[in-house]
């Protein structure tokens, strides 16, 4: 068998020598996806050492899982799953410790959106990628833990109604009323931020 050229080696090349308990290969993995993965954790955390822990628990759980991974997806697809997973089990219990629920407040208000007329925003539109890119970090920061994490389990990891509600353990009805008020308040928020510069 030809003796594998880890730094040229493909993520799928890696992963079978990885499954076969091969370090250095998972290593390499870690080296070129860390930086995704990160970021991941700190667009749901919003913490620069928190997204740190997750991001590196995210990697020890993929080397113990490894075995588990059929390879139907991409690794990294597998990876960022991992970390949603742990990010959400982490704000879950810091959510548990406070005092207030925003949940409640969801809850009580999810009747609203059928009264009021649905408003389509495409915040890619007349904006420059990375002008567009900070303004809706900027905007994300200022949702709800809720209203955050269902918007980008649904619009940045393409996850599915039902996964999101498993994910995130309430009724589909609660994930597409989050959705709902997430689209409405972040563009609405993004209204305003380009209001802010151009003023």
């Amino acid at each position: 068998m030809p003796r594998l050229d880890i730094g040229n080696a493909s993520d799928d090349e890696l992963v079978r020598a990885s499954q076969r308990g091969r370090s250095d290969c998972y290593e390499e993995l870690v080296f070129r996806h860390r930086d995704k993965i990160y970021a991941r954790a700190f667009s749901m955390l919003r913490n620069e050492e928190e997204a740190l822990d997750i991001s590196q628990e995210a990697w020890i759980k993929g080397w113990q899982r490894l075995k588990q991974f059929k390879r139907d997806a991409s690794f990294t697809t597998w990876m960022t799953r991992i970390t949603i997973n742990l990010c959400l089990d982490f704000l879950r219990k810091r959510k548990r410790q406070a005092t207030d629920s925003l949940e409640k407040i969801d809850e009580e208000g999810g009747g609203i959106e059928r009264r009021m007329p649905v408003e389509t925003f495409n915040p890619t539109e007349d904006m420059e990628r990375e002008e567009l890119r900070e303004e809706i970090d900027s905007a994300m920061e200022k949702l709800s833990y809720e209203h955050r994490t269902v918007l980008l389990l649904h619009e940045f990891e393409g996850m599915e109604y039902k996964e999101i509600a498993k994910a995130m353990h309430c009724s589909i009805g609660t994930v597409m009323s989050r959705l709902f008020y997430a689209r409405r308040r972040l563009g609405g928020l993004l209204i305003s931020l380009k209001k802010e510069r151009r003023g």
